[in-house]
Protein backbone atom coordinates (compact mmCIF):
# COMPACT_ATOMS: atom_id res chain seq x y z
CA UNK A 1 0.00 0.00 0.00
CA UNK A 2 1.38 2.99 -0.93
CA UNK A 3 -0.24 6.27 0.44
CA UNK A 4 0.16 10.06 -0.45
CA UNK A 5 -0.20 12.72 2.16
CA UNK A 6 -2.02 16.10 1.01
CA UNK A 7 -3.16 14.25 -1.93
CA UNK A 8 -6.01 16.72 -2.78
CA UNK A 9 -3.68 19.45 -3.61
CA UNK A 10 -1.59 19.60 -7.32
CA UNK A 11 0.77 17.59 -6.67
CA UNK A 12 -0.69 14.78 -4.44
CA UNK A 13 -3.29 14.52 -7.62
CA UNK A 14 -1.01 14.23 -10.45
CA UNK A 15 0.94 11.91 -8.63
CA UNK A 16 -1.73 9.88 -7.73
CA UNK A 17 -2.48 10.19 -11.59
CA UNK A 18 1.27 8.46 -12.47
CA UNK A 19 0.67 5.96 -9.47
CA UNK A 20 -2.21 4.47 -11.31
CA UNK A 21 -0.23 4.10 -14.50
CA UNK A 22 1.85 1.82 -12.44
CA UNK A 23 -0.75 0.30 -9.78
CA UNK A 24 -3.99 -0.35 -9.23
CA UNK A 25 -6.49 1.74 -7.36
CA UNK A 26 -6.71 -0.67 -4.73
CA UNK A 27 -2.94 -0.20 -3.09
CA UNK A 28 -3.16 4.13 -3.22
CA UNK A 29 -4.22 5.88 -0.62
CA UNK A 30 -4.96 9.40 -0.66
CA UNK A 31 -4.57 11.05 2.53
CA UNK A 32 -6.33 14.18 2.60
CA UNK A 33 -7.25 16.43 5.57
CA UNK A 34 -10.89 16.69 4.39
CA UNK A 35 -12.50 13.66 2.46
CA UNK A 36 -14.75 15.29 0.67
CA UNK A 37 -12.50 17.12 -1.28
CA UNK A 38 -11.27 13.79 -2.31
CA UNK A 39 -14.62 12.46 -3.22
CA UNK A 40 -13.65 11.91 -6.72
CA UNK A 41 -10.41 9.89 -5.65
CA UNK A 42 -12.78 7.86 -4.01
CA UNK A 43 -15.05 6.98 -6.91
CA UNK A 44 -11.76 6.15 -8.92
CA UNK A 45 -11.83 3.46 -5.85
CA UNK A 46 -8.69 4.85 -4.28
CA UNK A 47 -8.45 4.84 -0.68
CA UNK A 48 -9.62 8.16 1.14
CA UNK A 49 -8.54 8.52 4.46
CA UNK A 50 -8.87 11.66 7.00
CA UNK A 51 -5.50 13.04 7.94
CA UNK A 52 -5.03 16.47 9.66
CA UNK A 53 -1.00 17.21 10.12
CA UNK A 54 -2.58 19.58 13.24
CA UNK A 55 -4.46 15.83 15.06
CA UNK A 56 -1.82 13.56 15.33
CA UNK A 57 -4.59 10.75 16.28
CA UNK A 58 -5.85 11.01 12.42
CA UNK A 59 -2.44 10.41 11.52
CA UNK A 60 -1.81 6.91 13.28
CA UNK A 61 -5.51 5.57 11.70
CA UNK A 62 -4.75 6.88 8.43
CA UNK A 63 -1.13 5.23 8.10
CA UNK A 64 -2.41 1.55 9.28
CA UNK A 65 -0.97 -0.92 6.74
CA UNK A 66 0.98 1.91 4.65
CA UNK A 67 4.06 0.00 3.40
CA UNK A 68 5.41 3.35 1.72
CA UNK A 69 4.37 6.85 2.05
CA UNK A 70 4.87 9.98 0.21
CA UNK A 71 5.05 13.16 2.61
CA UNK A 72 4.25 16.07 0.45
CA UNK A 73 5.55 19.32 2.32
CA UNK A 74 2.81 20.66 3.92
CA UNK A 75 1.59 24.69 2.43
CA UNK A 76 1.47 25.87 5.64
CA UNK A 77 5.19 28.24 5.94
CA UNK A 78 6.38 28.47 9.39
CA UNK A 79 4.07 25.19 10.85
CA UNK A 80 5.68 22.75 8.61
CA UNK A 81 8.49 21.44 10.85
CA UNK A 82 5.86 20.43 13.34
CA UNK A 83 3.54 19.01 11.06
CA UNK A 84 6.01 17.07 8.93
CA UNK A 85 7.94 15.88 12.50
CA UNK A 86 3.96 14.70 13.62
CA UNK A 87 3.56 12.38 10.50
CA UNK A 88 6.92 11.26 10.55
CA UNK A 89 6.00 10.18 14.15
CA UNK A 90 3.04 8.20 13.10
CA UNK A 91 4.49 6.79 10.12
CA UNK A 92 7.40 5.30 12.29
CA UNK A 93 5.00 3.95 14.60
CA UNK A 94 2.91 2.38 11.99
CA UNK A 95 5.96 0.53 10.59
CA UNK A 96 6.29 2.09 7.20
CA UNK A 97 9.06 0.55 4.93
CA UNK A 98 9.73 4.00 3.16
CA UNK A 99 9.12 7.20 3.76
CA UNK A 100 9.91 10.16 0.57
CA UNK A 101 9.97 13.70 1.07
CA UNK A 102 9.32 16.34 -0.77
CA UNK A 103 12.26 18.59 0.09
CA UNK A 104 13.89 21.53 -1.41
CA UNK A 105 16.46 21.72 -4.04
CA UNK A 106 19.78 21.32 -2.16
CA UNK A 107 18.53 22.00 1.10
CA UNK A 108 21.12 21.24 3.09
CA UNK A 109 23.04 24.19 1.94
CA UNK A 110 20.72 26.47 0.29
CA UNK A 111 20.23 29.84 1.58
CA UNK A 112 16.67 30.52 0.88
CA UNK A 113 14.50 31.18 3.32
CA UNK A 114 12.37 28.15 2.76
CA UNK A 115 14.65 25.76 3.40
CA UNK A 116 14.74 25.95 6.96
CA UNK A 117 11.56 24.12 7.45
CA UNK A 118 12.79 21.30 5.22
CA UNK A 119 16.07 21.27 6.57
CA UNK A 120 14.29 20.77 9.74
CA UNK A 121 12.28 17.93 7.91
CA UNK A 122 15.30 16.05 6.86
CA UNK A 123 16.67 16.06 10.11
CA UNK A 124 13.87 14.87 11.80
CA UNK A 125 13.85 11.91 8.65
CA UNK A 126 17.33 10.81 10.03
CA UNK A 127 16.53 10.93 13.95
CA UNK A 128 13.48 8.73 13.21
CA UNK A 129 15.14 6.04 11.97
CA UNK A 130 12.90 5.69 9.48
CA UNK A 131 14.13 4.25 5.85
CA UNK A 132 13.88 7.24 3.56
CA UNK A 133 14.48 9.23 0.09
CA UNK A 134 14.81 12.99 -0.49
CA UNK A 135 13.20 14.05 -3.34
CA UNK A 136 14.78 17.60 -3.45
CA UNK A 137 12.48 19.74 -5.45
CA UNK A 138 13.72 22.62 -7.79
CA UNK A 139 11.12 25.01 -8.89
CA UNK A 140 7.69 24.73 -10.23
CA UNK A 141 7.23 26.00 -14.05
CA UNK A 142 4.09 27.09 -12.34
CA UNK A 143 5.52 29.13 -9.56
CA UNK A 144 6.36 31.96 -12.75
CA UNK A 145 3.37 31.06 -15.31
CA UNK A 146 0.94 31.73 -13.08
CA UNK A 147 2.03 35.63 -13.86
CA UNK A 148 1.89 35.67 -17.47
CA UNK A 149 -1.77 36.91 -17.36
CA UNK A 150 -0.37 40.26 -15.27
CA UNK A 151 2.92 40.44 -17.11
CA UNK A 152 0.84 40.57 -20.61
CA UNK A 153 -1.89 43.06 -18.94
CA UNK A 154 1.15 45.55 -18.78
CA UNK A 155 4.02 44.41 -20.88
CA UNK A 156 6.18 44.04 -18.03
CA UNK A 157 7.46 41.02 -15.34
CA UNK A 158 8.83 42.17 -12.01
CA UNK A 159 11.59 40.32 -10.22
CA UNK A 160 15.05 40.34 -8.38
CA UNK A 161 16.37 37.88 -9.98
CA UNK A 162 18.76 39.59 -11.74
CA UNK A 163 20.66 36.64 -14.91
CA UNK A 164 20.15 33.87 -12.11
CA UNK A 165 19.86 30.61 -14.09
CA UNK A 166 16.54 28.74 -12.98
CA UNK A 167 16.06 25.51 -13.51
CA UNK A 168 12.58 24.43 -12.85
CA UNK A 169 10.28 21.82 -14.09
CA UNK A 170 6.76 21.33 -14.47
CA UNK A 171 4.48 20.24 -11.52
CA UNK A 172 3.54 16.59 -13.75
CA UNK A 173 7.50 16.25 -14.17
CA UNK A 174 8.05 16.26 -10.28
CA UNK A 175 5.55 14.10 -9.58
CA UNK A 176 6.03 11.39 -12.04
CA UNK A 177 9.84 11.35 -10.67
CA UNK A 178 7.91 10.48 -7.11
CA UNK A 179 5.69 7.78 -8.69
CA UNK A 180 8.83 6.31 -10.29
CA UNK A 181 10.49 5.96 -7.05
CA UNK A 182 7.47 4.91 -4.80
CA UNK A 183 7.13 2.29 -7.06
CA UNK A 184 10.81 1.02 -7.29
CA UNK A 185 13.04 -0.90 -5.24
CA UNK A 186 16.14 -0.05 -3.33
CA UNK A 187 15.31 3.57 -2.80
CA UNK A 188 16.23 4.33 1.19
CA UNK A 189 18.82 6.48 1.55
CA UNK A 190 19.00 7.70 -1.76
CA UNK A 191 18.96 12.10 -2.29
CA UNK A 192 17.72 13.40 -5.80
CA UNK A 193 18.60 16.94 -6.72
CA UNK A 194 15.58 17.55 -9.15
CA UNK A 195 15.68 20.30 -11.63
CA UNK A 196 14.50 21.22 -15.09
CA UNK A 197 16.82 21.46 -18.05
CA UNK A 198 17.20 23.38 -19.69
CA UNK A 199 17.61 26.57 -17.39
CA UNK A 200 16.99 30.32 -18.52
CA UNK A 201 17.15 33.67 -16.98
CA UNK A 202 13.90 35.53 -15.98
CA UNK A 203 14.83 38.02 -18.77
CA UNK A 204 14.81 35.11 -21.34
CA UNK A 205 11.65 33.82 -20.01
CA UNK A 206 9.97 37.51 -20.84
CA UNK A 207 10.88 36.84 -24.14
CA UNK A 208 9.33 34.17 -25.01
CA UNK A 209 6.43 35.03 -23.45
CA UNK A 210 6.43 37.78 -25.89
CA UNK A 211 7.13 35.69 -28.61
CA UNK A 212 4.37 33.23 -28.32
CA UNK A 213 1.91 35.82 -27.42
CA UNK A 214 2.65 38.59 -30.01
CA UNK A 215 2.62 41.35 -27.48
CA UNK A 216 5.77 43.38 -26.03
CA UNK A 217 6.47 41.80 -22.19
CA UNK A 218 10.33 43.02 -20.38
CA UNK A 219 11.43 42.08 -17.42
CA UNK A 220 12.37 44.79 -15.06
CA UNK A 221 14.64 43.49 -12.55
CA UNK A 222 14.66 45.39 -9.08
CA UNK A 223 16.00 45.47 -5.72
CA UNK A 224 14.81 42.42 -3.21
CA UNK A 225 13.04 44.94 -1.54
CA UNK A 226 11.43 46.87 -4.01
CA UNK A 227 9.80 43.63 -5.42
CA UNK A 228 8.32 42.57 -2.16
CA UNK A 229 6.82 46.03 -2.42
CA UNK A 230 5.76 45.27 -5.61
CA UNK A 231 4.13 42.21 -4.80
CA UNK A 232 2.18 43.39 -1.31
CA UNK A 233 0.78 46.39 -3.41
CA UNK A 234 -0.44 43.64 -5.72
CA UNK A 235 -2.63 41.93 -3.21
CA UNK A 236 0.05 39.19 -1.53
CA UNK A 237 -0.01 39.24 1.99
CA UNK A 238 3.22 39.92 3.50
CA UNK A 239 4.69 36.92 4.44
CA UNK A 240 4.36 35.50 0.74
CA UNK A 241 5.66 38.60 -0.28
CA UNK A 242 8.79 38.04 1.22
CA UNK A 243 9.41 34.58 0.62
CA UNK A 244 8.68 35.03 -3.22
CA UNK A 245 10.77 38.12 -2.88
CA UNK A 246 13.62 35.89 -1.26
CA UNK A 247 13.23 33.09 -3.66
CA UNK A 248 14.08 35.43 -6.66
CA UNK A 249 16.84 36.68 -4.76
CA UNK A 250 18.25 33.45 -4.14
CA UNK A 251 17.91 32.92 -7.80
CA UNK A 252 20.36 35.44 -8.64
CA UNK A 253 22.90 33.58 -6.23
CA UNK A 254 22.38 30.41 -7.96
CA UNK A 255 19.77 28.41 -5.61
CA UNK A 256 17.40 27.73 -8.48
CA UNK A 257 19.81 26.23 -10.67
CA UNK A 258 20.94 22.34 -10.97
CA UNK A 259 22.12 20.24 -13.46
CA UNK A 260 22.96 16.82 -12.27
CA UNK A 261 19.87 15.60 -14.28
CA UNK A 262 17.99 13.66 -11.62
CA UNK A 263 14.81 14.69 -13.00
CA UNK A 264 15.56 13.09 -16.13
CA UNK A 265 16.84 10.10 -14.72
CA UNK A 266 14.00 9.17 -12.89
CA UNK A 267 11.40 9.67 -15.40
CA UNK A 268 12.96 8.57 -18.36
CA UNK A 269 12.84 11.62 -20.83
CA UNK A 270 13.27 15.15 -21.22
CA UNK A 271 11.64 17.12 -18.53
CA UNK A 272 9.10 19.77 -19.76
CA UNK A 273 10.56 22.92 -21.31
CA UNK A 274 9.44 25.80 -20.08
CA UNK A 275 8.26 26.79 -23.86
CA UNK A 276 6.08 24.67 -23.22
CA UNK A 277 4.61 25.39 -20.03
CA UNK A 278 4.35 29.10 -21.50
CA UNK A 279 2.13 28.05 -24.22
CA UNK A 280 -0.36 26.14 -22.39
CA UNK A 281 -0.69 29.25 -20.02
CA UNK A 282 -1.22 31.78 -22.77
CA UNK A 283 -3.79 29.07 -24.82
CA UNK A 284 -5.40 27.73 -21.52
Amino acid sequence: MIAITGASGQLGRLTIEALLKRLPASEIIALVQDPKKAEDLAEQRIGVRQADYNRPETLREALVGVNRLLLISSSEVGQRAAQHRAVIHAAKQAGVELLAYTSLLHADKSALGLATEHRDTEQALRESGIPHVLLRNGWYHENYTAGIPVALEHGALLGCAQNGQIASAARADYAEAAAVVLTSQDQAGRVYELAGEPAYTLTEFAAEVARQAGKTVVYSNLSESDYRTALINAGLPDGFAALLADSDAGAAKGHLFDSCGDLRMLIGRPTTPISKAIAAAIGG
